[in-house]
């Protein structure tokens, strides 16, 4: 769809590099600028696009509170160029935060930010589900608890990430909370593409809901990123996606389309929990 009731998401396919964060801040800060320049009414960040997923030992030198100098400028970006952004997501410091959506008030955490057009802060998710498997994420950081739906650019915005979409029952979570909108930053790495395009695609049709993961680029010491962002239609149809190099995914998104699917095809209410 695209006209004037239409959503242009843009999801920023960033280069990421390991430890590099004033760099990588600075390329998310131009994605922004850029996919503004280009109608995008909503702008979405890879995972650890400040630090890297992959650079564990740079997490706690990457720390920042969620009041720190990577997301301010994230919400003042958002302002500035009148978008909504996800932030998602950073290394966040827990110590001294304020209604943490985690069992600590101590540690780090995987945190995304969603900032509305006018940057102003509409909804925090912290990573629930922490990945083990050749990683140092689940050692390093804390589990978020908490799950959060905001209406913004005309959506009802759900956030989880990456590692998160191997379990469907947090989006059930989401979707009873009334999202429409599915928004995964992740840094998926090679080789697992199949992994990443039919769970992706799964969660977009057992929902019915439009699901946007945005991926990261770029190598490090012992993974690469595979990139493949892609934006998933409410029937699980791939509308928009990218190879593994750094870009811009753009895609214009009815936020009606979600109520007719279910409409439609009335799977949802078949549901024997």
């Amino acid at each position: 769809m695209t006209g004037a009731d239409a959503t242009r998401i843009a999801l920023a396919q960033l280069e990421v590099e390991a430890g590099a964060v004033a760099d990588n801040r600075g390329r998310g800060l131009a994605a922004i600028e850029r996919a503004g320049s280009r109608g995008a009414d909503l702008v979405v960040l890879p995972e650890l696009f400040s630090v890297g997923y992959f650079a564990f030992d740079c997490y706690h030198r990457a720390a920042e509170p969620i009041e720190g100098e990577t997301l301010a400028a994230i919400g003042e970006a958002a302002a500035d160029n009148g978008v909504a952004v996800l932030a998602g997501t950073i290394v966040e410091d827990l110590e001294g935060t304020e209604s943490a959506t985690t069992p600590a008030d101590e540690g780090l955490a995987n945190t995304a930010v969603l900032f509305d057009a006018t940057g102003e802060r509409r909804l925090v998710y912290r990573k629930h589900h922490l990945f083990g498997y050749d990683s140092q994420e689940r050692n390093l950081l804390v589990p978020g608890e908490r799950l959060e739906v905001a209406d913004v650019a005309g959506f009802s915005i759900g956030v989880t990430t990456c590692y998160d979409l191997r379990f469907p029952e947090l989006y059930r979570r989401l979707i009873d909370r009334g999202a429409t909108l599915l928004l995964v930053p992740s840094a998926w790495p090679y080789p697992r593409i199949e992994h990443w395009a039919t769970l992706a695609r799964a969660r977009a049709i057992e929902n019915q809901c439009f699901l946007a993961a945005a991926n990261g680029s770029g190598a490090f010491e012992d993974a690469t990123l595979l990139g493949r962002s892609t934006v998933y239609d409410p029937w699980g149809v791939p509308v928009a996606s990218s190879g593994d190099e750094p870009t811009l995914v753009f895609a214009d998104l009815d936020p009606d389309a979600v109520a007719r699917v279910r409409e439609d095809f009335p799977a949802l209410i078949d549901r024997r929990l």
